[in-house]
């Protein structure tokens, strides 16, 4: 059973979440807030978490922040935190998809079976080497030679659909389907951020082996040499 962390200060909400998703079958563990830690995070070990970013005594990005230093578990933020400039710093560091409230728990339920899905859906048992770059899908690694590439979750998403397809051009409405989502509702930006993300993690390989060409007027595409 999947099992969904819900950090969440006020109780009606969570409730709320915790009860639709666990009709939907997710083990589901409500945290208030001001008790997260780190500790919580790793002995309880989520599948997902659900943040809200408006807690009584932290801040919603900095459990973020520390949320990505310890591994790539999928994090969707619920808050009524719900403007561009939020939602674009959210995704910037690393969460999976962004909603605002006042919300229908049962479109947050579909968001995290969807999130679900695609954290999974490149696990397969095969690599693919473009030069001394490895994507490994069964073990969700990529590395340079020996050394292995520091990606957030969506960035390894991105990097293992264009080694997929390499040589082609996607445009960002493209690839938010393919890597976000159709359920998406993040923008077009959050593709030019994470492809900058993707590219400083390939410094050392672009422009030697091969690098991530921005096609003006039509998209991105994976160019090897």
């Amino acid at each position: 059973m999947k099992r969904v962390l819900v950090i969440e200060d006020e109780m009606p909400i969570a409730r709320l979440v915790q009860v639709y998703l666990e009709r939907a079958g997710y083990d589901v563990h409500w945290n208030e807030g001001d008790q997260w830690s780190v500790e919580t995070f790793l002995t309880w070990k989520p599948d997902l978490v659900l943040l809200d970013l408006m807690l009584p005594d932290q801040d919603g990005m900095e459990i973020l922040e520390r949320i990505r230093q310890y591994g790539s578990c999928p994090v969707i933020i619920l808050t009524a935190r719900g403007s561009v400039p939020d939602k674009l710093q959210g995704l910037t560091l690393g969460a999976d998809d962004y909603i605002a409230k006042p919300f229908d728990p049962e479109e947050v339920v579909a968001r995290v079976q969807a999130v679900m899905r695609r954290s999974t859906y490149i696990a397969e048992a095969d690599t693919i080497r473009l030069g001394s770059l490895t994507i490994d899908f069964s073990a969700q690694l990529a590395s340079l030679g020996k050394e292995p590439l520091s990606l957030m979750p969506r960035d390894w998403q991105l990097l293992a659909f264009f080694a997929r397809h390499p040589n082609q051009c996607f445009s960002r409405d493209q690839l938010l389907d393919q890597v976000w989502g159709m359920d998406f509702e993040g923008g077009d930006r959050s593709v030019d951020t994470a492809v900058k993300r993707v590219r400083k993690a390939l410094q050392h390989w672009s422009g030697v082996e091969g690098e991530i060409s921005t096609i003006r007027g039509m998209g991105y595409s994976l160019r090897v040499y």
